[in-house]
């Protein structure tokens, strides 16, 4: 018999304060420049800061499933922000963070699983699917306010320019996420109103459908339109092509230390 979350359910992983204080830590290095590599610290933070955003964005899933029935999900670890609970934490984790270092784009995933029988109301399912994504986009808000609130004054170049680029991560993965194709939450919204006959026909595309988004993003011409609309949105937020793109060459640092030019006035 399933029983209501306990208190060691609901208790933050040491696995996720773990992930955070290396946040804290690599931030707190990008900002004062302590670290001797500018850009091994931006790696750090944006790659630790990057999954936390994913914990908190399956978080944002198992919560509201749990509120509109699932009293499963705190047997499943789901509620301590540990992604080593995750049921894919390839998918969730792994391939996320592969992603950002390869092409600087947030790969969205799904990674808790959900006893939808428990719940009732096509308006809660709908909801459970957009709690992700609305995470990433709250994230990104949060990354920008510096930004849109004209409070960059004494916030060194180094951590602005990866507050950019974890900012681009965030509505990439949002944009992505919110996508109407089976597998992905932009889907999992409007599943409960479709008709059962028209589920089971794009249910078996589900598993794959993940690899022919990033397959079509492949495509020039797709790509374009696509970061196009990333930096219109986060034109709009304040951050600009210049912040995301030398917080993706800083966090390359493999590549070296990035000459960035000072602008003046």
């Amino acid at each position: 018999m399933t029983t209501a979350p306990t208190r060691s359910d609901r208790r933050v992983s040491p696995v996720f304060l773990g992930i955070a204080a290396v946040t804290a830590a690599s931030g707190w290095a990008a900002w004062t420049g302590f670290a001797d590599n500018p850009g091994f610290a931006v790696f750090l933070f944006v790659t630790a800061a990057w999954i936390v955003s994913l914990c908190l964005h399956e978080y944002a899933h198992a919560r509201t499933a749990l509120h509109s029935g699932d009293i499963s999900i705190g047997a499943k670890g789901y509620l301590t922000l540990n992604p080593l609970k995750y049921t894919h934490a390839l998918l969730s984790i792994v391939l996320p963070v592969l992603f950002v270092i390869m092409g600087g784009i947030g790969l969205p995933g799904g990674a808790v699983f959900i006893e939808r029988g428990r719940i009732q109301g096509r308006w809660r399912h709908s909801l459970i699917s957009a709690a992700g994504p609305l995470t990433n986009v709250l994230f990104a808000v949060v990354c920008t306010a510096p930004f849109w609130l004209d409070a960059l004054d004494g916030v060194p170049d180094t951590f602005r320019y990866a507050l950019g680029f974890l900012a681009l991560l965030q509505v990439t993965a949002a944009i992505l996420n919110f996508l109407p194709i089976p597998g992905l939450d932009g889907y999992g919204v409007i599943e409960p109103w479709l008709s059962y006959n028209i589920r089971r026909q794009v249910e078996p595309f589900a598993p794959f459908s993940l690899l022919a988004v990033f397959g079509i993003l492949w495509i020039p011409e797709v790509n374009d339109v696509f970061f196009d609309a990333v930096d219109a949105i986060l034109r709009g937020l304040g951050v600009t092509d210049w912040d995301t793109y030398w917080g993706q060459r800083l966090y390359r640092f493999w590549q070296g230390t990035p000459d960035i030019p000072v602008i003046n006035g």
